[in-house]
C-alpha cells in the first residue's frame, strides 16, 4: 500500500508540474521523452530508490508493527519523519548524480504528496480498524497468567482501552497460588496444568504472564507457547533480568516484553481477501440472472421464504448468519429430531441422501450446489472466504474434541479440500483431517487449485 501511495503521488506531481495530461505523461515516460535527457529506466530507478528508502526507514521506525501498540499522533509523527528522511535521501542522490535537469518542483511535490497520502491512508486505516474492534472483528483473544493485583490491573487496562483490540478470556491460576487473592474471581478459567488446553478451547491468541514465577517455569511456558502457536508476553517489572535484550512494547501504557510472536503471513492473507472480493463480485454479477431465476422457482415450488439463514460458527467460534437458497420444507428444523436415526454420516455430521424434508426443486439445487450461491454475499461481507473449511452449526461444535477446534482457526469457506476430494466420504475423521491438512498447507496456489477443481465437481452433480 505504501508502494501504491508513492507511485500515485509521483504520477500526480509530474502531471501538475509539467502541466500535461495523464495519457501524454504516461506516453512520455514510456518513450523516455517526459523529461529531456532522462530515459524511462533512470526515472524508474530513482522511483524505486525513493520507495526502497521509505519502506526501509518505515520498518526501522516500527511503522509496520500492529496498530494496536501505537496511537494516532505517534504514528502520524513517525510517518512524516519517515517521508522527510526518504526525501532527503532522494534529493541527496540527485545532487550526487548532478541531475539538475529533473525539475525540483516534481521532487518537492512528490515528497509532500507522499507524506500527505501516507498519513491520510494510515489515519483512515486505523479508524476503520477501531470500528471493527468495536464490533468484535479482528480482535485478539487473551488470557492472563496470574490472579494478583498486577493481573487485575492489566485486565482493567486492556478492557478500558478498546482500540487495543484485545478480548479478555480469563485468568489462569499459577501453581501453588490457588486462593491467594483476596477476592476470588469468577473469571478464572483454569489452572496452569491445563493452560494450553484452555487456550485452545477459548481460541486464545496471546497469553500475558502477570505473576512472579521461577525462570524454569517461564522457559517451559515459552516452549509450550511456541509448540502450540500462541503468542506470549511478560510484564518486565516482575521478571528482572529476563530477556534483557528484548524490546519493550507498550500495550497502552502497560510495558510488556514479547517472548514469542507467531508468524502471520499478512501479505498472503491480504491477497486471499482481495481474491475473495474480486472473484466473489464477479460471481455475483454473472450469476445474478441465475439466482433471480432460482428465487422465482423456489417461490412457485413450495410455500416459505426464498432464503434459508442459519447460525454458523466461523473463525474463532464467532457466530454469523450463513445464507443459502431454501431447499427444504418450512418446518424442516422441527422435524430434524425425528430424522436422526436415518443419519448416513459418521460422528457429529448429519446427512441423509433421500431426506423427505427436501423439496422437489431442492433436490436439483443440492445436486449442482446451486443452493449455496447466496454464500458469495457472505464472502463479500467477510464472514466467509471462497476456500476454507465448511462452517459448522453449533450442535456439531459442541461435540468437537479439543483437536477438532483447529478447523475454526481460519475463516470458513464456500468450498474446500473436503468438497473436492471426499465429498461423499461419510467419515468424520476424513472430514477433519482434510480441513486440518488444508490449514497447515495453505497457500494462494492451493486455493486457486481448489476453486478450479470445484467447478468440475459442481458440473458433475455430486452434491446431495
Amino acid at each position: 500500500m505504501d508502494l501504491a501511495s508513492i507511485v500515485g503521488s509521483v504520477f500526480i506531481a509530474t502531471i501538475i508540474d509539467l502541466n500535461t495530461s495523464p495519457v501524454k505523461g504516461a506516453e512520455g515516460f514510456w518513450r523516455g521523452t517526459l523529461i529531456h535527457g532522462r530515459s524511462m529506466w533512470i526515472l524508474l530507478g530513482l522511483l524505486c530508490w525513493f520507495t526502497l528508502a521509505l519502506i526501509v526507514i518505515s520498518r526501522r521506525m516500527h511503522l509496520y508493527q500492529p496498530q494496536r501498540l501505537t496511537n494516532y499522533l505517534h504514528e502520524q509523527r513517525l510517518s512524516v519523519q519517515a517521508c522527510l528522511t526518504a526525501g532527503l535521501i532522494l534529493t541527496g542522490t540527485l545532487y550526487i548524480l548532478h541531475a539538475a535537469d529533473i525539475p525540483r518542483g516534481i521532487v518537492l511535490a512528490t515528497i509532500v504528496l507522499t507524506t500527505l497520502t501516507l498519513s491520510l491512508r494510515r489515519f483512515l486505516y486505523r479508524f476503520s480498524l477501531y470500528q471493527k474492534f468495536e464490533q468484535g472483528i479482528g480482535t485478539r483473544n487473551v488470557m492472563i497468567l496470574g490472579t494478583g493485583p498486577e493481573a487485575h490491573a492489566l485486565r482493567h487496562h486492556i478492557e478500558s482501552i478498546q482500540h487495543l483490540g484485545y478480548s479478555f478470556k480469563g485468568f489462569v491460576e499459577m501453581p501453588g497460588k490457588v486462593g491467594a487473592q483476596a477476592n476470588p474471581s469468577a473469571d478464572i478459567v483454569g489452572g496452569y496444568d491445563t493452560l494450553f488446553e484452555d487456550a485452545r478451547r477459548l481460541f486464545v491468541d496471546e497469553i500475558f504472564f502477570a505473576s512472579p514465577a521461577e525462570r524454569g517455569l517461564i522457559q517451559r511456558t515459552l516452549e509450550l507457547a511456541q509448540h502450540n502457536g500462541v503468542d506470549l508476553r511478560v510484564v518486565p517489572d516482575l521478571y528482572d533480568g529476563l530477556a534483557w535484550n528484548s524490546p519493550i512494547e507498550y500495550v497502552g501504557q502497560f510495558p510488556t516484553i514479547p517472548l514469542h510472536r507467531g508468524h502471520v503471513p499478512e501479505s498472503a492473507l491480504l491477497l486471499k481477501r482481495m481474491l475473495d472480493i474480486v472473484l466473489g463480485t464477479i460471481a455475483v454479477i454473472f450469476l445474478m440472472p441465475v439466482m433471480i431465476a432460482i428465487a422465482i422457482a423456489i417461490k412457485f415450488d413450495s410455500p416459505g421464504p426464498i432464503f434459508y439463514k442459519s447460525d454458523r460458527i466461523g473463525k474463532k467460534a464467532r457466530v454469523f448468519k450463513c445464507i443459502k437458497f431454501r431447499t427444504m420444507v418450512q418446518d424442516a428444523e422441527k422435524r430434524r429430531a425425528e430424522m436422526l436415526h436415518m443419519n448416513e454420516r459418521d460422528g457429529v455430521l448429519f446427512k441423509i441422501a433421500n431426506d423427505p424434508r427436501i423439496t422437489p426443486l431442492g433436490h436439483f439445487l443440492r445436486k449442482y450446489s446451486l443452493d449455496e450461491l447466496p454464500q458469495f454475499f457472505n464472502v463479500m461481507i467477510g464472514d466467509m472466504s471462497l476456500v476454507g473449511p465448511r462452517p459448522p452449526i453449533a450442535s456439531e461444535v459442541r461435540e468437537y474434541k479439543l483437536s477438532h477446534l483447529r478447523r475454526l482457526d481460519v475463516t470458513p469457506g464456500v468450498t474446500g479440500l473436503w468438497q473436492v476430494q471426499a465429498r461423499q466420504d461419510p467419515s468424520f475423521d476424513s472430514y477433519i483431517s482434510l480441513d486440518v491438512a488444508y490449514i497447515e498447507n495453505w497457500s494462494i496456489w492451493l486455493d486457486i487449485k481448489i476453486i478450479v477443481r470445484t467447478i468440475g465437481v459442481v458440473f458433475s452433480g455430486t452434491g446431495s
